[in-house]
């Protein structure tokens, strides 16, 4: 009697996950997701500014996707085979973005403006604007399918309004009152007396000094400004009338909604113009969930990509 062995072999298609990054100055979020959409576990990792300090943005990045990875109970070698949308400030520089694009450790991956996954998350696909006020500042709107931007040209040449840039002038302000330039006030004591009241050490730590490391002084100068502190007060104005000047334009652009987004938003609310006040609209969703959801536009289950 003669044996017959069939080897039957049936090809299991690959799978892959979606991730969503949301680069921040001070910290990066990650969410892995289904195909379609659906979040299945999130991660945290330091900041990731691809302008100023490209390399932690990568470890970062890498870090917060694989800490998303192990609170879905997942295996961290898929990282290597998903697909994502990075969320990050400078998408607009091209050497930064080539750079970390090439270094990625994902599959594919698309990296877009940090306002653009915030306008997702906040508006989902309606019309309107965004305005991120975070450790930098940018502004994003939407019509149809036009989108425009205005500002997110980083610390070092813009950013006006933006957390990095508060804490800088506070800096600046606390050595006009040392030396009895401009007139000190609490905030500014407090900021010598931080310091050792030694403007040497000031100057240390500004030369050095980081976006998000500046961008820790910000929520002083709100907190100070709301006991009367004159400086603070100037400080506030000074930084609320650009993003007031910001928020013109996107409205002469056909915006009638606009959200405001990222850590100081609830913060700067009240110090903006009246004008505005009426427009102004809560998020649906954050930066993160807009991630994914370009993500999955983009390469999910009804995207046409295939594994």
């Amino acid at each position: 009697m003669v044996f017959f062995w069939y080897l039957v072999t049936t090809e299991v298609p690959m799978t892959f996950y979606l991730i969503g990054i949301d680069g921040g100055g001070t910290s990066c979020r990650a969410a892995v997701a289904a195909l379609d959409g659906r979040i299945l576990g999130r991660g945290k990792a330091g900041a990731a500014n691809i302008l100023t300090d490209p390399e932690t943005a990568l470890q970062n990045i890498t870090d917060a996707a694989r800490d998303a990875f192990g609170d879905a109970g997942l295996d961290p070698a898929g990282i290597g085979a998903s697909r994502a949308i990075v969320g990050v400030a400078g998408h607009n520089v091209g050497d930064a973005v080539h750079y970390v694009k090439r270094r990625l450790p994902f599959a594919q991956a698309d990296i877009e403006s940090d306002g653009l996954i915030a306008l997702q998350g906040a508006l989902g696909d309606g019309d309107g604007a965004v305005a991120i006020l975070g450790t930098g500042t940018i502004y994003i709107a939407r019509r149809g399918d036009e989108v425009s931007y205005v500002g997110g040209w980083g610390f070092t040449i813009g950013d006006h309004g933006s957390g990095a840039r508060i804490g800088h002038a506070l800096l600046q302000e606390s050595l006009l009152a040392y030396d009895g330039i401009h007139q000190g006030s609490g905030v500014t004591d407090a900021v010598l007396a931080e310091f050792n009241d030694d403007p040497r050490d000031i100057v240390d730590f500004a030369r050095l000094a980081k976006p998000g490391e500046f961008g820790r002084y910000a929520p002083r100068v709100f907190e100070f400004a709301e006991r009367g502190d004159p400086v603070a007060i100037s400080l506030l104005k000074a930084a609320a009338a650009t993003v007031d000047e910001a928020l013109d334009v996107v409205v002469s652009r056909g915006s009638e909604k606009l959200c405001l987004l990222g850590g100081l938003a609830p913060l700067y609310r009240r110090w903006l113009a009246d004008r505005h006040q009426p427009r102004f609209v809560e998020a649906r969703a954050d930066a993160l969930t807009g991630a994914v959801a370009l993500a999955a536009a983009r390469f999910g289950s009804h995207s046409g990509v295939s594994a």
